[in-house]
């Protein structure tokens, strides 16, 4: 059986095969994240409107496998944008994935591009 966590790998910019029309700009919430499903994986997709930016990972938090990330607090730590588990209030970068408490898990990340108001994200397959 595979465990929820195998569908999702980071994909780098480098990488991308398949850019996926997530919506469009009024379909994602300023400052805060949306939700989004491409094949088999749920996708959280933020639009740091503060920063002209945005991001887009796994919406599994791979702490308790919950479908919660797209409802995670955004913010930043040291100057790095960060999303928070709306569950236990873990720390993710949302550049790299990385976990920002320093323990073992992280998450998948994916390159996001706005093309003439539509959001797209990238995939390798």
């Amino acid at each position: 059986m595979e465990h929820v966590l195998d569908k999702y790998k980071t994909v780098t910019l480098e990488d991308v095969k398949v850019w996926f029309k997530a919506g469009t700009l009024k379909d994602f919430p300023s400052n805060r994240g949306g939700c989004v499903k491409y094949k088999d994986k749920q996708i959280a997709v933020f639009n740091f409107e503060r920063r002209n930016e945005w991001y887009a990972c796994q919406n599994v938090c791979p702490h308790k496998l919950e479908m919660v990330l797209s409802r995670g607090m955004t913010g930043s730590a040291d100057n790095v944008p960060k999303i928070a588990c709306p569950m236990h209030k873990k720390t993710f970068s949302l550049v790299d994935g990385s976990n920002l408490n320093g323990e073992d898990y992280s998450i998948a990340t994916y390159p996001v591009k706005v093309v003439e108001g539509e959001v797209l994200i990238g995939f390798i397959d």
